[in-house]
């Protein structure tokens, strides 16, 4: 797909400047990755609970619920996971201009996806936090069923059996669900946040 030469960007008369000062916060992508089963979507429904109740507006994308619409037409080959990412970055990118802390679960397993994400937005608007876990807690978990049918042969290209997981270099947290509650994870990236003044204390 190339792009039109017959297509301008519209400037909007309200800023994201404007837009945090009347949240009374700043935006960014808080970018959880991770194995399936590590915790990602508890965490981000937590954190996302948590904010809500300090008043930051926020707003939470989920792997499996983009994949129920906006990124239906995906599989999980490479080339699909790549696009799946690819129009993440550009929805997430979206909302922080808006205003929101987009929290996103995704296992998201190449790292350089990641990062290309990660120049969609201002170099202080990107927060990569590794879920960290191994494989055999989140199969001992298997909330959604997915390690039993990847033994038993019925799904392929699974990440972390079948197909890669890169774990991030130089993530901004790593937080260890093999070690914290989610109370506790919610705890350490609330601390992040306010430590780096995403929000105030």
């Amino acid at each position: 797909m190339t792009e039109s030469g017959n297509i301008t960007w519209h400037e909007s008369k309200i800023k994201k400047e404007d837009r945090h000062q009347l949240n009374n916060h700043r935006s960014a992508v808080i970018w959880f990755t991770g194995l399936s089963g590590s915790g990602k979507s508890t965490l981000s429904a937590a954190l996302e609970a948590c904010l809500h109740k300090k008043g930051i507006r926020t707003y939470r994308l989920d792997g499996d619920n983009i994949r129920h619409g906006l990124n239906r037409d995906l599989g999980f080959s490479p080339d699909d996971r790549k696009e799946n990412i690819r129009r993440i970055g550009e929805v997430a990118k979206l909302m922080v201009d808006a205003g929101l802390f987009t929290l996103t679960a995704f296992i998201s397993p190449y790292k350089a996806d990641r990062d290309q994400v990660r120049q969609l937005v201002e170099a202080d608007e990107f927060i990569e936090i590794y879920v960290k876990a191994t494989i055999e807690t989140c199969e001992e978990r298997d909330p959604k069923g997915l390690y039993q049918k990847v033994r038993l042969g019925e799904i392929k290209n699974f990440t972390g059996i079948d197909a890669p997981y890169e774990e991030p270099h130089y993530p901004d947290l790593v937080v260890d669900t093999d070690q914290l509650s989610v109370a506790d994870s919610v705890e350490y990236i609330v601390a992040y946040l306010k430590k780096n003044h995403f929000i105030a204390d």
